[in-house]
């Protein structure tokens, strides 16, 4: 309220948030936070987050580590400053005309897109839901998509929830089989060009052929020998079956209300 005494704010989210005071040392000619940020995610986009520390930014930037510290208090601060400038923009996102269920699966693979661009997010930290402006500007974008369903906001915000853990799960897992593939890659390179021959690698189907037996795992051993028909679900495929699942359930919680449940 006006005139109220605000809350201060952990570290990390003062600085986001606009709410933190200037410090005793002054800005470094020539650096900015937003360079230092930036500088951050094109280390994670081209190694992964384990490249990221003040120490290698600043050398990206060519400046001293201490220089950063002038703007960044700490990595764990820097993290927080790289989810927020992942989101960029959402604010401004607008989500196709159209009920609820196009509006939130549109939702939900832009949040997609932004983790396939940065699959860094997929090793943040997540002790608690992101409070950063952008952050919370994509909430409230997926609670906009659900405007007018008569669920309670409380509900809204649990369905944004799941809608999130599942598409950052599958996010983590697609980057862990890719960056798998890579090492696989890698080692029978250098199998063969030491003369040797590699394995072949292990798929999950050729595995459960090995592992289950008919009596034991029946179900398993039946998806294990029984070929799918047509080509197998692509990586996006398979996301949007899980999206839209969710969203099946969505319907559920919907029709429940409309019927006075």
């Amino acid at each position: 309220m006006p005139g109220e005494e605000r809350t201060e704010l952990p570290p990390g989210l003062d600085l986001l948030w606009g709410r933190r005071g200037q410090g005793k040392r002054g800005p470094r000619p020539g650096l900015s936070t937003d360079q230092i940020v930036d500088a951050a995610i094109r280390l994670a986009d081209a190694e992964g987050l384990e490249a990221v520390s003040m120490a290698r930014v600043a050398a990206e930037l060519g400046f001293t580590t201490m220089s950063l510290y002038r703007y960044v208090a700490s990595k764990e601060e820097l993290l927080q400053l790289m989810w927020n400038a992942s989101a960029l923009s959402s604010e401004k996102m607008v989500l196709e005309a159209g009920s609820w269920r196009p509006r939130l699966r549109m939702w939900a693979e832009v949040q997609h897109a932004v983790i396939d661009r940065h699959p860094w997010i997929t090793q943040m930290p997540m002790a608690a839901p992101p409070l950063s402006p952008n952050s919370l500007a994509f909430v409230e974008r997926g609670l906009e998509a659900l405007d007018g369903t008569g669920l309670a906001d409380g509900d809204k915000l649990r369905i944004i929830g799941l809608l999130s853990s599942y598409t950052l799960q599958e996010a983590r897992m697609a980057h862990d089989a890719r960056r798998a593939a890579r090492e696989q890659a890698a080692r029978e390179r250098a199998t063969a060009a030491g003369g040797g021959h590699p394995a072949p690698p292990w798929t999950f189907e050729a595995l459960l052929r090995e592992l289950v037996d008919e009596r034991t795992y029946p179900r398993l051993h039946r998806l294990a020998w029984t070929p799918p028909p047509g080509d197998p679900p692509t990586e996006r495929e398979q996301f949007l079956f899980g999206v839209d699942t969710i969203l099946d359930g969505v319907q559920v919680l919907i029709d429940r209300h409309d019927q006075g449940y």
